[in-house]
């Protein structure tokens, strides 16, 4: 499979002109000179049934210029309804049904999860029980909504598959006006917070590894050793994974690092259930203030969106990924009740001392097994670096900086982007060495607007004139609680997170008491009567 889809199909996707058809060119350029007119779209009297379920009486001509129905006559409308995006992709190695479930269970079980416990120190363990699940139920919505959108784009541009900067670029050219004229920025966008999520990934695993080294070497040995000198100490290792330019090459320690990624969670569900959890000093509810944390840690905990078109791309039978009984439902099932149990019976065994890894409050001071758990982790996690760090390189040298170096050293300036990224990563981790903050932080910037806000701004822009006015009223107002949701998420959830690390280390040393005043001083606001 191509790594940038959009690069390769070129004029297949529709958004830069063949250069190998002279013909189509012209027709291109034409269309660009007309009064503000998407290439996709001109006026037409013709809307196809299948594609445009118009309930309501047709305007006459020139009644609404704001409208534009696809040109296309009876025989490209035929073309567009009888092609399947499923039936014309060439996949070299596809993936059967359960493979695609297992990568998807895979890249949602990470760091996440063993955040689970704290979260649930946030919220108490009803709200976040039900808030969890809510939660997981709207992402699972939201990714619906992506996959359904990029399907009906496919039809109508005759490409197999799109990736999500095309599928969004590709959804904007199509709706209203000032989204048209947004549409070239689009990719950019959602390249810049995919960039982001991944980067700031690499940053909580840099800190989950450091941490979780620093505490077995102080809880085992007794050694005294600052979390920002293990940070050094793994650093070269770092930088030499991700000069690793072919991925095939890390799949034997992917491998190993998935087995142990499963033990370990038998051990630590071990671990919790070794003593009964109990209700005992724990919170149905937690504050009001807090919740923003809980909404992050969730997000970054539970949503996958940044493989979930590559590997429905990759499937032998793509259409089992959707559906009632589809792989994406039952990995998302799975995945919610995963992420129950460990949040919730967790945080029945830790209570509010639930760590921001719950590593960290396994035993490892008077037990070898749990300092055996926290290396294990610790290892698989720092593969999973290698793993994470490619997505962000890919986007940025494949987009950005790749197609603008043209030297014969270039090679030489690929490496050191990939030094560069991986310094980035550390910096920030040093910089702020706070496990929780960090995913809130990243869940809630990052993955509030790519897994629940653009997917609902994806769908309105693909059936905008595509549906009657009085089904466009009603994707409007559902696509607008989405995105208002997701947008509140955004900001609520950023801003929470950037003032418990910037009071935490503000150098006054009561970052815990001032977070503490802050909250009670936010409930009491919000709650006064």
């Amino acid at each position: 499979m191509p790594k940038n889809i959009l690069a390769e199909m070129g004029s297949q996707v529709g958004l830069t002109p063949a250069v190998q058809n002279r013909k189509e060119a012209a027709e291109w350029a034409r269309r660009h000179t007309g009064l503000m007119v998407n290439p996709s779209f001109e006026p037409d009297e013709f809307a196809p049934a299948s594609l445009s379920p118009m309930k309501e009486e047709k305007k006459a001509p020139g009644a609404d210029k704001g409208i534009f129905l696809v040109s296309m006559t009876e025989k490209n409308a035929q073309e567009v309804e009888e092609y399947e995006p499923y039936e014309n992709r060439v996949v070299d190695h596809p993936t059967t049904n359960t493979e695609t479930l297992l990568h998807l269970l895979k890249g949602s079980l990470g760091t996440g999860i063993l955040a689970m416990p704290h979260a649930f120190s946030k919220s108490g363990y009803v709200v976040g029980a039900i808030g969890t699940v809510v939660i997981g139920v709207l992402c699972t919505y939201c990714i619906h909504v992506l996959m359904d959108s990029c399907y009906v784009l496919c039809k109508r541009r005759k490409v197999p598959s799109l990736t999500y900067t095309a599928a969004a670029e590709a959804a904007l050219s199509e709706g209203p006006d000032w989204c048209k004229a947004c549409a070239p920025y689009a990719a950019h966008v959602v390249n810049a917070f995919l960039l982001i999520y991944q980067i700031g990934t690499c940053c909580v695993y840099v800190v989950f590894v450091s941490e979780n080294i620093q505490f077995v070497m102080s809880k085992q040995f007794g050694m005294d050793v600052a979390v920002t000198e293990v940070m050094l100490w793994i650093l070269v290792p770092l930088i030499l994974i991700n000069w690793v330019r072919d991925l095939k090459y890390l799949a034997p320690f992917s491998a190993i690092a998935n087995a142990v990624t499963i033990v370990s969670f038998g051990i630590i569900l071990y671990y919790i259930f070794r003593v009964t959890p109990t209700l005992e000093g724990k919170v149905p509810a937690g504050k009001i203030g807090d919740f923003p944390l809980f909404f992050g840690t969730v997000l970054f905990a539970l949503e996958a969106i940044g493989v979930i078109l590559p590997l429905e791309n990759e499937m032998k039978t793509p259409k089992a990924f959707v559906g009632k009984f589809g792989v994406l439902n039952r990995a998302m099932i799975s995945i919610i009740i995963l992420y129950v149990g460990m949040g919730l019976f967790g945080y029945l065994q830790y209570g509010n001392a639930a760590a921001g890894s719950i590593t960290l409050n396994l035993p490892s001071e008077t037990e070898i097994l749990a300092s055996v758990v926290q290396c294990l982790l610790a290892f698989a996690i720092f593969i999973t670096h290698g793993l994470a760090c490619y997505v962000a390189i890919d986007i940025l040298w494949g987009e950005y900086v790749g197609p603008r170096i043209h030297s014969a050293r270039r090679t030489l300036w690929e490496y050191v982007m990939r030094t560069l990224v991986v310094l980035l990563t550390f910096g920030i981790a040093a910089a702020v060495p706070e496990l929780d903050l960090f995913i809130s932080l990243f869940g809630a910037l990052c993955l509030s607007a790519l897994g629940l806000a653009f997917p609902a701004f994806i769908q309105s822009c693909t059936y905008w004139y595509y549906v009657s006015d009085s089904e466009r009223i009603r994707m409007i107002i559902k696509n607008s609680i989405v995105v208002l949701f997701g947008t509140l998420g955004l900001v609520v959830g950023t801003w929470t997170s950037l003032e418990g690390i910037i009071v935490k280390f503000s150098g006054h040393g009561h970052g815990h008491d001032s977070i503490a005043n802050s909250t009670e001083i936010f409930n009491q606001t919000v709650l006064a009567p």
